[in-house]
């Protein structure tokens, strides 16, 4: 800065006569702003300002004053509650005409309805419910019976997600879902909100009834004063305040229901879901009564609406919580429209119906199964949480099932086992930690569960170790040592066992959730299918052994030397769980090898890129499961081998879709019972079918011919993939394997 300039910036530097700030007793305040903005004239593009006390870090964290989208205070219409109700913005009664007062109740409910929705979402509470002056001013409300209860169950509402949700610890996906800011949701007397809307709801149903009543009865009636005073409109009127009363209390009665401990409240929130999904049609209903009925008009185009009237409420102010409580995000956010609400919510309720018609299933594997078919919906982090707090209580299956118990289950060992001392070993009650952490990964969000996933490989794949040299220092060499010699030792056998399956089951969640995700490239599919393979095949070994183990095969095949041929087909007879797997592995190897013949024969899918190798993305990709050696010895190079001289010659004649398409046939009949895994194996088979003439066609036409084109890869919205080649190949891979 020059000499004239820094004289000019010093000549403000003086108070000014006039400050906006009075002073005090200690301090003067001064107007800095000719200051900093004759410093600013001075700097040149570029140039920052550097002193002992500032610098660029300090610049960087400083906190940025008069920009609506940075300043919390400076968007306010208002700075104080009070400030709002003494400008007449929540006010109670909210009209002296009836009608309009009924009007903006229904308003006021269905905003509400909405902003819910919208927190559900993601978004704060505070910007959002509690958007709501008549919530943050509770004792204002009691003159008006039918708000002061509503805005009291809403309360109570918000207090039992924020309690679902925070004890599932699923909260850390939204960060901004269970902060309070400080706000009023511990009202005093919101306990007895129950009762407060059903006696609300007792007089609404007096009044339609009294409006309905004949002209004899109307004598009897007399004494019950209507809702308003346009006696046309009165029956509309109960009616979509009572739908709206309704689904309150039972979507209430739905929240507390379901964390009864054990399962034994979920019976009952079935019927109250199914009173909720009623409430809200009936909602739906009364939203052209609303529109047409009360205001005389139809607005039809408005989308945006957050209320079925598609007036704006009265009593809301998204700002005023932004500069009174401080974490509350400044920006403003758009709330969902009222349709789309009620959509949400019956959603919600759905998913929330699935888990309450959940069996508890007392096997591990059976618990897995429901788990992801549930995800497969995409599911509310409300309706997850539930679950989750289901499955696991007090570290228990349940509430009810200990861990060990459950493992010993899973490791098919016999029931007398499950109350073995060997429980208490520590590294055994380190893997019912790992089970339970599992199940609550395996509830949270498609992104969330495969970073979390991926990190619990290592601790799967130490306990392993940790277990098996547990085993050798207690019992020594173990292949000396028979299992009915020991139970303990076959206890540690089992659970090795079932650890090392396990372990590979995650991997293969893990990599197929990379594809629910979008995280392939089509240029990489190669290398995911194929790491698929390798991981197949050893949870294909490893569930054949446990339940070769568990039937007495094993031990019947070491014993005798000969057996009847009868006896030898009975014995060798691959179980349906291993055959469903082999399925799925013959469909992995031969969409692995197909795009690698691709690739290698007519140059399709080679787009390398400039960022990085195909090296350092197998890495990228792979580099959890190789960390934990899940499979072991498997790397770049082993992908290479395997890949770099396939030829379409190789594929017809190991007949990978074929016999894929075998296997399918043969096991669907064992899942007549069951219409989830039926479907599945209906969608292997015709993957298998479709990719299998395609591989003929290409076989018949010559994959050198150039009358064969294959263009470019497209890649649908529902993420199957698709080759143009006279016919359509599907390469989706099945996402679930179990």
């Amino acid at each position: 800065m020059d000499q004239s300039g820094a004289e000019d910036a010093a000549i403000h530097r003086h108070p000014p006569e006039h400050s906006s700030i009075p002073s005090g007793e200690n301090s003067v305040w001064s107007d800095v702003s000719p200051l900093l903005e004759a410093a600013c004239r001075e700097l040149r593009d570029g140039e920052l300002i550097h002193g002992d006390n500032f610098n660029l870090f300090a610049a960087m964290s400083a906190l940025e004053i008069m920009d609506p989208k940075m300043d919390s205070g400076i968007v306010c219409k208002y700075y104080s509650i009070d400030e709002a109700v003494e400008n007449g913005v929540a006010p109670v009664p909210i009209s002296s005409d009836k009608t309009i007062d009924v009007q903006s109740t229904i308003d006021i409910m269905d905003h509400l309805l909405a902003c819910e929705a919208t927190w559900h979402n993601g978004h704060s509470l505070a910007q959002t419910v509690f958007s709501c002056i008549y919530l943050l001013r509770p004792d204002r409300t009691s003159s008006h019976a039918i708000l002061h209860s509503y805005c009291r169950v809403i309360r109570a509402t918000c207090k039992a997600v924020v309690s679902v949700v925070s004890d599932a610890r699923t909260h850390e996906e939204e960060d901004l879902f269970t902060m309070a800011y400080g706000l009023p949701l511990h009202g005093h007397g919101d306990e007895k909100c129950l009762s407060m809307l059903n006696a609300v709801e007792e007089t609404i149903y007096r009044q339609l009834r009294a409006c309905k009543a004949t002209s004899s009865k109307k004598r009897v009636s007399e004494d019950i004063e209507p809702l308003q005073h346009n006696l046309d409109l009165e029956e509309g009127f109960c009616k979509a305040l009572l739908c709206r009363i309704r689904f309150r209390k039972h979507f209430f009665h739905v929240l507390t229901c379901m964390r009864r401990p054990q399962g034994r409240g979920l019976e009952l929130a079935r019927k109250h879901i199914a009173s909720c999904m009623s409430e809200l049609e009936c909602i739906l209903n009364s939203a052209e009564f609303i529109r047409l009925g009360a205001f005389g008009t139809c607005e039809d185009g408005v989308e945006d609406r957050t209320t079925a009237s598609g007036r704006a409420p009265i009593g809301f102010d998204a700002s005023l919580n932004s500069r009174s409580s401080a974490p509350t995000p400044p920006r403003a956010i758009k709330i969902l429209s009222w349709e789309k609400a009620v959509q949400y919510f019956l959603k919600l309720l759905h998913d929330l119906d699935i888990v309450c018609s959940y069996s508890l299933d007392p096997s591990l594997e059976g618990v897995l199964r429901f788990v992801v078919q549930f995800q497969k919906s995409k599911p509310d982090l409300i309706a997850r949480a539930h679950l989750q707090l289901l499955l696991v209580q007090d570290g228990k299956l349940y509430g009810r099932d200990p861990i060990f118990a459950v493992i010993t289950k899973a490791a098919a060992l016999p029931e007398v086992t499950k109350n073995h001392d060997i429980q208490k070993n520590e590294y055994i009650v380190q893997l019912g930690q790992l089970v339970i952490n599992m199940l609550k990964i395996l509830c949270t969000n498609a992104a969330w569960q495969r970073r979390k996933l991926g990190k619990i490989l290592q601790d799967w794949r130490v306990i392993y170790v940790q277990l098996e040299i547990a085993l050798r220092n207690e019992f020594g060499s173990v292949s000396s040592i028979s299992d009915d010699e020991n139970i303990c030792v076959k206890i540690f056998k089992h659970i090795l066992n079932w650890v090392e399956e396990q372990t590979y089951w995650i991997a293969s969640r893990y990599l197929i959730l990379g594809f629910e995700l979008d995280l392939y490239s089509p240029n990489e599919y190669c290398m995911v299918y194929w790491y698929m393979y390798v991981v197949l095949i050893k949870l294909a070994e490893k569930t054949h052994l446990r339940i070769a183990v568990s039937s007495g095969t094993a031990k019947k095949k070491g014993k005798k030397k000969k057996d009847s041929p009868k006896e030898v087909a009975k014995e060798s007879r691959i179980p349906l769980p291993v055959l469903f797997l082999q399925c799925h592995l013959c469909l992995a190897e031969g969409l692995s090898m197909m795009l690698a013949a691709l690739r290698n024969e007519l140059m399709v899918l080679q787009s390398p890129s400039p960022f990085n190798t195909e090296h350092e993305r197998f890495i990228q990709h792979f580099e959890l499961l190789q960390k934990a050696c899940v499979p072991d010895n498997i790397s770049y190079l082993s992908f290479k081998e395997s890949t770099t001289y396939t030829r379409f010659s190789t594929l017809v004649m190991y007949n990978y879709f074929k016999n894929a398409q075998r296997i399918a046939k043969e096991i669907k009949s064992s899942f007549s019972d069951d219409p989830d895994r039926l479907a599945e194996v209906r969608r292997l088979e015709q993957v298998a079918e479709h990719n299998g003439v395609a591989l003929n066609v290409i076989c018949r036409v010559g994959a050198l011919d150039p009358s064969l084109k294959v263009p470019d890869f497209l890649i649908p919205k529902n993420s199957n993939l698709s080759l143009s080649l006279s016919l359509s190949l599907s390469l989706h891979f099945s996402s679930r394997i179990l």
